[in-house]
């Protein structure tokens, strides 16, 4: 009768689930099958197993080992959520290492800056049309760049760090950003009194001397004017001081600061309407195409007439 089967992880198959210590420790021997390496037996101990050999203890690495079935015990530890990701950074630095892809060989953080746009762009789209598999897939790009420029800055001569040293450096802002979670410090019961205690707490740290020290000009126009009135409304800059005038640009931050103010988001409203209109304009050339009229020799009366068709479904 086999006994107990102890399934160790195969990225770090030295590490011994807790509940195997005990098996380990009274076992006259402990097998391991082929799956383990040499020197993961020297360390535990064990002596490699002949196929079909009766056993106490068998260590493997192999989840769906066929003595499974008729163990007396199987006994493994879970993998902890996020441990995909070490395959993931695995795959980028073999991509990026010599015998791997020229093409990823070649990239830098420049010339990768049109896809962090892009792949951000569609992880945008995604969650807008509520698509769920595309919001996975998309997530899955947006990580890729974040391993991709960590890979890069490994390689830089002066000033190197690793995607491991950006993990940590995030970890250190979510823990020191939320002192009520981690520290229990202080009482926050409100999103909105987070919100505060988050610009509030960067401010201190990255000692900031303006309000809007910080804003990331490169954003589209509508999401920065409001990213501005909100920075400067929570410095307590007077609403009357915002933008105005005739010219065109100061118009739109009117109305994009009117937005925040509001609560509203004017990127994500400008966004909507432009999306239904692109859908209008589709509607419309679908109906003139289905009356044997070709969409792009219209002129603005069968514009029109086709419009009004599409017009309900837009």
């Amino acid at each position: 009768m086999p006994g107990t089967l102890v399934v160790l992880p195969a990225r770090y198959p030295g590490a011994v689930p807790a509940a195997a210590v005990p098996a380990l420790r009274s076992a006259a021997v402990v097998h391991a099958d082929a799956t383990l390496p040499d020197d993961v037996l020297a360390e535990l101990g064990a002596v490699r197993r002949v196929d079909g050999e009766p056993f106490e203890v068998l260590l493997t690495s192999d989840p769906h080992h066929p003595d499974a079935a008729t163990a007396e015990r199987v006994l493994a530890a879970p993998a902890p959520a996020g441990s995909a990701l070490l395959d993931a950074v695995a795959v980028m630095d073999r991509l990026r290492s010599p015998g791997g892809c020229p093409w990823d060989a070649e990239q830098t953080h420049t010339s990768l800056l049109q896809y962090l746009v892009e792949e951000c762009y569609e992880l945008y789209q995604a969650v807008e049309d509520g698509d769920r598999d595309a919001t996975r897939e998309e997530l899955g790009d947006v990580l890729l760049q974040v391993l991709f420029h960590a890979r890069i800055a490994a390689e830089h001569p002066d000033a190197p760090f690793t995607v491991d040293d950006v993990a940590a450096d995030l970890v250190a802002k979510l823990v020191g950003r939320h002192p009520h979670v981690f520290a229990g410090s202080e009482v926050v019961d409100t999103a909105e009194r987070q919100e505060h205690r988050w610009e509030e707490l960067k401010r201190a740290e990255k000692s900031r001397e303006s309000s809007v020290d910080g804003v990331p000009l490169g954003q589209p126009a509508v999401a920065l004017a409001a990213k501005l009135t909100s920075r400067t409304a929570r410095a307590g800059l007077p609403a009357d001081l915002l933008p105005v005038g005739p010219q065109v640009g100061e118009r739109l931050f009117a109305l994009a600061a009117a937005a925040r103010l509001a609560g509203i988001d004017p990127e994500a409203e400008l966004r909507g309407a432009a999306r239904r209109f692109a859908d209008a304009v589709r509607a419309a050339e679908k109906a003139a195409h289905a009356d044997g009229v070709d969409p792009h020799a219209m002129d603005s009366a069968a514009w029109r007439t086709y419009w009004q068709v599409s017009a309900p479904s837009s």
